[in-house]
């Protein structure tokens, strides 16, 4: 089955290292809406990757700067 592209979306970050204890790694692991998520920390832009079918990239935008990061689409 292929991954339908416009449900993956991509952004740049300043999210550094992620602990798998904090709040953001917790959200974004329980999140309804998200199926998968990775950040590329080898990549100057810590590209966030986001595979969901029902969230828009505004609403990704908001929840990682709810934790005080920075993130804008890449496109």
């Amino acid at each position: 089955m292929e991954t339908d592209l416009n449900t993956i979306h991509i952004f740049k970050t300043n999210i550094g290292k992620i602990d798998t204890g904090c709040a953001m790694y917790q959200k974004l692991n329980d999140h309804e809406g998200i199926q998968q998520w990775s950040i590329d920390h080898e990549d100057i832009d810590c590209v966030l990757r986001v595979v969901s079918e029902t969230l828009q990239p505004k609403q990704i935008i908001t929840l990682i700067s709810e934790y005080g990061h920075n993130c804008q689409e890449l496109i």
